[in-house]
């Protein structure tokens, strides 16, 4: 369990040192400078609030699960697969902001915070807020909101039994794994609304987020149409009850 809080906070400590490094400086043509000139707003989904929300909305839905389930060992599973997908993301997000370095759809005004171009296109704004107008590729909001609330998705459709055969044909199931994706779709559209970001960004990060959050899941659970889905590995090869062997030796034939 040491070696897993270590590599997280491992992950933590890249992921804060990688917000200072500079980006690659992309050249911008003339005939593209359009697309960089959109005005600047204030974010309609702030960093404060994002990394308020993505990290307690999940702390509360597994804690809640623990008051009514009462199984601390799901609860230690559900925590390392969801720091363990958020690590990852932001991790590989801010990566692939250094590497690609694409100016954000309102570079131009903080390049040049009085609209006015010099001849050698040499940015006269402040330097910090320069260095995240190249930071757009991938969407850091997109991937870590369906990082997040991916993980609440799968985790209360594997409780729920949403998509295995005893949970089919109960709509509000399905609802309840909906509800959190439309919640991150809503965080990463706003990107765009604001001009933070091109729609490739959101698309692509958002595509990142789920799948980093869907792998680290199946990491710690069983697939979500498994008749014990609701249950992570650690339990099922540790803690199996005599009534659910059977049952359980069935799955596990089924993922070998």
């Amino acid at each position: 369990m040491l070696m897993e809080v270590l590599f997280r906070v491992f992950l933590a400590f890249v992921t804060i040192e990688l917000e200072y490094v500079e980006p690659f400086t992309r050249k911008i043509h003339e005939n593209e400078l359009w697309l960089y000139k959109n005005p600047r707003v204030d974010s309609y989904v702030s960093a404060t609030v994002l990394w308020a929300v993505i990290v307690i909305v999940p702390l509360v839905v597994i804690t809640l699960i623990l008051l009514f389930q009462n199984e601390r060992g799901d609860f230690t599973q559900a925590v390392l697969s969801f720091t363990l997908s958020l690590g990852f993301t932001s991790v590989l997000t801010n990566i692939l902001k250094i590497i690609v370095g694409r100016p954000r759809p309102d570079f131009f005004y903080r390049c040049f915070p009085d609209g006015q171009v010099n001849f050698e296109f040499e940015c006269t704004g402040d330097p910090i807020v320069i260095r995240d107008g190249r930071k757009s590729f991938p969407s850091g909001h997109s991937s870590l909101a369906f990082s997040s609330f991916g993980f609440v998705a799968l985790y209360l459709a594997g409780k729920l039994h949403t998509f295995s055969w005893n949970g089919k044909g109960q709509s509000w199931k399905l609802f309840l794994f909906v509800f959190p994706l439309v919640m991150a779709l809503a965080i990463a559209v706003s990107r765009t609304c604001d001009y933070h970001h091109h729609w490739q960004d959101v698309m692509i990060g958002s595509a990142m987020g789920f799948f980093l959050t869907f792998l680290c899941y199946r990491h710690y659970y069983p697939p979500l149409d498994s008749l014990v889905c609701h249950k992570p590995y650690a339990s099922l090869i540790n803690h199996v009850e005599p009534k659910e062997l059977k049952t359980t030796r069935i799955e596990l034939s089924k993922w070998t």
